[in-house]
């Protein structure tokens, strides 16, 4: 190798070690939507395309993500509001919309508000629906924004309330949860969200009181780390808890839903509750075992009062027992059939999860400036 080589080397290295400080948490992130290390410092040549004179190339500082399901209605306004509402934060934001294979115009209106709005709205649409939790996940691969806080699009939750939780967690937490007050919600969707919060709670060791509102604020470094989670089944409250060294709540307003209709039917909130109960804990095989013990110690017991109350009373005591026979076998059936169907949900969600197929395919990315509309399918790793 030549001198002028070497030379042209050293230049270049030297070059390429001058860095500069620029935000605390960056986060780096590949296409797939995996999270590669946090990097500490960016070159020169990264700081200037960070800070040019085109503002939007900014990197965000706060990253709305909000998943849409055939919310038409509510779309415009929500849109209108999230805008006003972030920029009198006077943070550089974006606003990621992701269109969870919505049956109406949302995605053409989610297409629409991200070419107006290049820069700060981008529009993620999925190619089918995958269920609220797998949107919020692909929103979070899309984000860029060191806070990032994710909402619903009926607007129960309401946009203005988003500063409340960018000053609470600017205050050192990792994840600032809300309590809706007060709630307008049936009350079927109440005692439904009370039995959640609680075994939440259990399960976690974490004192939340409302873990079904999706009002919440994330660090960076806590979305990297679910990213990096490759469950199918995912409750991303639960799941950001875990990863919380420092977590709270805080109360909000909730609104009543103005346009459209729930999309959590009945069995959409046992789904709900299965994930929950699966993702975050073992303890029901664990109940199972203790049940089981209970159980066969009280058949034991069982079996020999009848012996004994056979000597007392003679064999005609309490018809032959043929009837006793009866309850006590229908009772360990029920007990057995309880355990296969709590066997069988996890075994049903190792198989998904030994299948490693993808939790999402982005079928479009829409308004990230730079970087055109994307097409082609992006799988979550």
């Amino acid at each position: 190798m030549g001198n002028t080589e070497k030379q042209a080397r050293g230049v270049d290295h030297s070059r390429r070690g001058k860095v500069t400080p620029v935000h605390p948490r960056p986060a780096s992130r590949n296409r797939t939507g995996s999270a590669a290390p946090l990097p500490a410092v960016k070159s020169e040549t990264q700081t200037e395309a960070v800070h040019g004179p085109d503002s939007r190339h900014a990197a965000p500082a706060l990253s709305l993500v909000i998943p849409v399901f055939n919310e038409e209605k509510n779309l415009s306004e929500l849109i209108r509001r999230c805008l006003k509402t972030c920029e009198e934060i006077a943070v550089p934001f974006e606003v990621v919309l992701v269109d969870d294979g919505s049956s109406d115009g949302s995605a053409q209106m989610i297409l629409a508000a991200a070419e107006q709005n290049a820069g700060t709205v981008v529009g993620v649409l999925l190619n089918r629906n995958y269920g609220q939790h797998a949107a919020v996940m692909a929103g979070f691969a899309e984000s860029r924004g060191d806070i990032i806080v994710t909402l619903d699009a009926d607007l129960q939750n309401p946009p203005e309330e988003v500063p409340k939780l960018v000053r609470k967690i600017e205050e050192g937490f990792d994840v600032v949860g809300t309590i809706r007050t007060p709630r307008h919600d049936p009350l079927f969707r109440r005692v439904a969200s009370s039995i959640v919060n609680r075994a939440a709670r259990r399960a976690t060791g974490v004192t939340m009181h409302d873990y079904g509102c999706m009002l919440r604020a994330y660090r960076r470094h806590v979305v990297c780390a679910m990213l990096q989670c490759h469950e199918r089944s995912t409750f991303v409250p639960v799941l950001a808890n875990s990863f919380a060294r420092k977590a709270t709540e805080i109360e909000v307003h909730h609104a009543e839903r103005t346009g459209g209709e729930s999309k959590y039917s009945l069995w959409k909130l046992i789904n709900l509750q299965f994930d929950l109960l699966t993702s975050m804990t073992t303890f029901p095989l664990r109940l199972l075992s203790v049940l089981g013990g209970v159980v066969s110690t009280m058949g034991v017991g069982f079996g020999i009062f009848l012996l004994v109350m056979r000597f007392v009373h003679g064999p005609g005591w309490a018809a032959q027992g043929v009837f006793t026979l009866f309850a006590v076998l229908f009772i360990f059936i029920g007990a057995q059939f309880i355990a296969m169907g709590l066997l069988g949900e996890y075994i049903g969600r190792i198989y998904h999860d030994v299948r490693a197929r993808p939790r999402y395919f982005v079928h479009q990315v829409v308004g990230r400036s730079g970087s055109g509309q994307q097409a082609a399918p992006v799988r979550a790793e």
